[in-house]
């Protein structure tokens, strides 16, 4: 069963869409398998990591603005070569195994949305198959 959300990302973020990845699960009545979270964007991405210390999230954004700063000479452009790296790094998909019919997360974890060209109204899927 696949499921599409929609999101207005006002600034460059890790927006958490746990809760969403959990009612895709509830809604498909699936109890055992797989939920697959998508981003059909180029500038944001789909991840997981803390979400109890928003520091973390802090600290991931400073880290990849660290690692892929905008440079002059890059060509592209929308002027958001930078954003397309980060996104890139983060992936665009991520797979999350369903037992008993919830998310088989770890106590930290939390499903992200990435975003790094905002302002942007964003998508996403959720692909819920039965094992």
């Amino acid at each position: 069963m696949l499921y599409e959300y929609q999101l207005s990302a006002q600034g460059e973020d890790f927006y958490n869409i746990t809760s969403k990845v959990r009612e895709a699960i509830t809604k498909s009545g699936i109890t055992s398998g797989i939920a697959v979270v998508f981003c059909p964007h180029t500038t944001a991405g789909i991840t997981i990591n803390e979400n109890a210390d928003p520091d973390v999230v802090h600290d991931l954004l400073l880290g990849l603005d660290k690692a892929f700063p905008d440079r002059a000479e890059f060509t592209h452009g929308e002027g958001n070569s930078s954003a397309h790296l980060k996104a890139s790094a983060m992936g665009s998909s991520t797979t999350i195994i369903i037992e008993k019919g919830r998310p088989l997360l770890g106590t930290w974890q939390g499903i992200y949305l990435t975003e790094f060209d905002p302002p942007r109204n964003r998508k996403f899927y959720v692909k819920v198959q039965g094992a």
